[in-house]
């Protein structure tokens, strides 16, 4: 009886594998290739189709490289921007245009005969106004303006009745725009309301 089962097994592996067999072959054969059959007209179309479609795919390429090309371009011109025009350098000219606006003013004060030094110090402060405006840097008006924190800076406050409070009444430090943009807020010394029963007498001190 046992004989008999082990048989059977043998039998039913041998079935198996020859299945597995042919599932191989069957896998392994190629594919039989189809043939279309074209009239002379539909074999003329398609390959005015497909040249058709070359030229398109060439002048995509073409089109995408030129795009690259004017994108690095762009890139190099804004990067040069940057180097050559930062609000960094006008800030610098900034502090010089302070002194030679002192300078000037000082020695005009002092009525001395600095004719030769006037001349040469208002020559360099004209052609520095002309370089600011040429890049568009404009001062902030302060003097008599009431008071804008997106403008001014305050450092001092004076009492006074004759000016509402808020308003700037000196301007320590010019302050500067460029292309509508703040790129220095004008320090100025600032109004605040005299109580009526001080003596009217200004004082000053830093806030």
């Amino acid at each position: 009886m046992i004989f008999k089962t082990r048989i059977k097994m043998t039998e039913q592996n041998k079935k198996n594998h020859n299945k597995e067999k042919s599932q191989e072959q069957l896998a392994e054969k190629p594919a039989e290739e189809k043939v279309v059959t074209l009239t002379q007209e539909e074999h003329k179309a398609l390959l005015e189709e497909a040249a058709l479609a070359s030229d398109y795919k060439d002048r995509l390429l073409r089109l995408q490289a030129e795009f690259d090309n004017a994108k690095k371009r762009l890139e190099k011109d804004r990067l040069e921007f940057i180097k050559f025009a930062n609000e960094g350098l006008i800030i610098e000219l900034l502090g010089v245009l302070d002194d030679l606006e002192r300078s000037v003013e000082s020695a005009n004060q002092k009525h001395e005969d600095y004719e030769a030094f006037l001349k040469g110090v208002e020559m360099i402060l004209a052609h520095i106004y002309d370089l600011l405006k040429r890049f568009r840097v404009e001062p902030i008006e302060a003097k008599e303006k009431k008071f804008d924190p997106h403008f001014h800076e305050a450092l001092l406050q004076t009492e006074t009745p004759n000016y509402s409070e808020g308003t700037v009444l000196e301007e320590l430090q010019k302050g500067y725009m460029m292309n509508g943009k703040v790129i220095r807020t004008a320090k100025v010394k600032v109004s605040k309301h005299a109580p009526e029963d001080r003596e009217q007498k200004t004082e000053e001190r830093k806030i």
